[in-house]
């Protein structure tokens, strides 16, 4: 079975897949990067050797090699592309494809009603509702999304994005944070990411400032940069937090990682513009008790509320700050939290897991038999609507519980 994957760029987040999808097929897998990655990403530390990745083909540089790929290819997996020129030929022919999506409607589903915007969805997507087409939804809105326009009945499976995952020996890492709790006598809290309107960095330095009112001992680890910096600095001025707050800025994906494997409780705030959040899985893996809003994509598909982490709604300030203030105030609690977001990563969302699953997947949509997982990554993408996702993942969570 040869399988290309064509998306706008690789990045360290897709290698571990590509990575382990290479190991089961060999020269049978291979990337096609159809655009250079942005310079600001690149800053970042997204940038990757690309010398070191055999399997990496650049379409603007072989176009014709590229094109050859994805023409005959048995599967093509797309997405992260805006250009459908690029899978044209394979719709027409009826040859299989596997698309990889975020949300479509990230700043709201009211825009479902516009015409022009159904008619370019139609052509995209629904047209292909009873064709050989199937979608892997990354995030827990998409499946509602595309649900809206009527688009991959029965054919939505649960996805994501899988950063590199590392194995510990999780009591030692524990018995580390336990160390440093009792050295500093207090609680590390970490939030990560592009200082960014939808990433809402805002809300860590406010539950810090109500932490510091209610006398509650907390250090707080500001991991990025972005627009929002100068205002977040002020921020924390205003509110006398400067031995408490801490700005790093923009640091290597494996510093930001040794951070995370410091940090007892990491803060998760997007709001429904980030379709995914990488960060939630290495924070995760690396032993942390998440908070997060269900808003971003990857927490419906990856917290299970009260087991591995805490959630709140939309807008609900009130519960993220009594969620966070609980759970500073409980660290055997944040510790067990934290040991099982580490087995919900090493266990089941991670690249391994993906690629083993997705090669057995695409063998079964070859042979005209497709299957879902039971459970976790390549199980049915349940649709959800936005404003009914945290009661839905609340129940689940009782229910896990049993309550």
């Amino acid at each position: 079975m040869k399988v290309t994957f064509v998306s706008n760029y690789i990045n360290h987040h897709q290698i571990p897949f590509c990575e382990a999808m290479r190991a089961r097929l060999k020269e049978d897998f291979c990337f096609v990067q159809t655009e250079p990655m942005e310079e600001e990403r690149i800053r970042m530390g997204w940038g990757v050797d690309m010398e070191k990745l055999p399997y990496l083909r650049l379409f603007y540089e072989k176009e014709a090699e590229c094109r050859g790929l994805i023409a005959d290819s048995d599967v093509v997996l797309f997405g992260g592309v805006e250009d459908e020129s690029y899978i044209a030929g394979r719709l027409k022919a009826g040859k299989l494809v596997v698309r990889l999506s975020e949300r479509i409607y990230k700043s709201g589903q009211w825009k479902a009603v516009s015409p022009r915007g159904l008619r370019k969805k139609y052509n995209d997507h629904t047209r292909y509702r009873r064709k050989n087409v199937y979608l892997l939804c990354c995030g827990g809105y998409v499946a509602s999304d595309f649900h809206l326009i009527r688009a991959y009945p029965d054919k939505m499976f649960q996805w994501g994005y899988f950063p590199p995952m590392r194995k510990y020996d999780i009591d030692v890492l524990m018995e580390q944070k336990r160390e440093r709790r009792k050295r500093e006598g207090k609680m590390s809290l970490l939030w990560a990411g592009r200082f960014l309107p939808l990433k809402h960095p805002e809300k860590a330095i406010r539950a810090a400032a109500g932490l510091k009112e209610k006398g509650i001992a907390f250090s707080l680890t500001m991991v990025g940069g972005g627009e929002l910096e100068e205002q977040l600095k002020g921020l924390v001025k205003e509110k006398g937090l400067e031995d408490e707050v801490r700005f790093t800025g923009f640091l290597t994906p494996d510093k930001v990682r040794a951070c995370m494997e410091e940090a007892d409780i990491f803060l998760f705030t997007s709001d429904y513009n980030e379709g995914w959040g990488a960060v939630i899985n290495e924070a995760m893996n690396s032993g942390c008790a998440v908070v997060a809003g269900c808003d971003a994509g990857a927490v419906p598909f990856l917290i299970t509320p009260g087991k591995n982490g805490l959630i709140y709604p939309h807008n609900g300030w009130e519960i993220f700050y009594d969620s966070l203030a609980g759970l500073v105030q409980n660290p055997g609690e944040a510790e067990r939290m934290g040991r099982e977001a580490y087995r919900t990563i090493v266990r089941e969302w991670n690249a391994q897991t993906a690629a083993d699953r997705l090669v057995n997947l695409l063998e079964e949509l070859l042979a005209g038999r497709p299957d879902f997982a039971e459970s976790g990554v390549l199980s049915k993408a349940p649709v959800i609507a936005p404003g009914r996702m945290y009661r839905f993942l609340m129940k689940a969570g009782r229910k896990e519980h049993g309550k």
